[in-house]
């Protein structure tokens, strides 16, 4: 009897301010994707729930203060290293605080929506972005 293959399950932050989304390069030294723009994003791990470990990677990857909206967004398929995985897309709302780099990103930015389709490879990504700010492509 073979296996069913394993699916890894992953939650991605859009943190909005003024009308923006936070977008962070990600570490060149990454395992997967390094390089490129996306939001903040992380598999689920052990016993965290879905929305602790949206909590966590914010806190972990940006130390931004949010208010996470708990229903998600939407999700997409994706895969990492081979292996088939889900990401679930939240908004969270910007309180306080100055983004602090983590050693998993090199750079960050507040785009607009058209700014960040621009920069991410991610097409699911940057369509959830263009639903959250309310600009959809022409």
């Amino acid at each position: 009897m073979s296996a069913e293959p394993l699916f890894v399950a992953a939650v991605c932050a859009l943190v909005r301010r003024d009308g923006r989304i936070l977008s962070m390069l990600r570490s060149r030294t990454k395992d997967a994707s390094p390089g490129i723009w996306e939001a903040l994003s992380g598999r689920l791990q052990g016993r965290f729930a879905r929305l602790e470990a949206v909590e966590r990677e914010i806190r972990e990857e940006c130390g931004l203060s949010v208010r996470i909206d708990p229903r998600p967004l939407s999700a997409h398929q994706a895969t990492r290293a081979g292996i088939p995985m889900v990401i679930v897309y939240y908004l969270a709302d910007h309180l306080h605080g100055e983004v602090v780099l983590s050693d998993e990103h090199e750079d960050f930015a507040w785009l607009d929506a058209d700014e960040f389709a621009a920069r991410t490879p991610i097409e699911p990504l940057a369509r959830a972005v263009r639903e959250v700010l309310g600009n959809p492509p022409a």
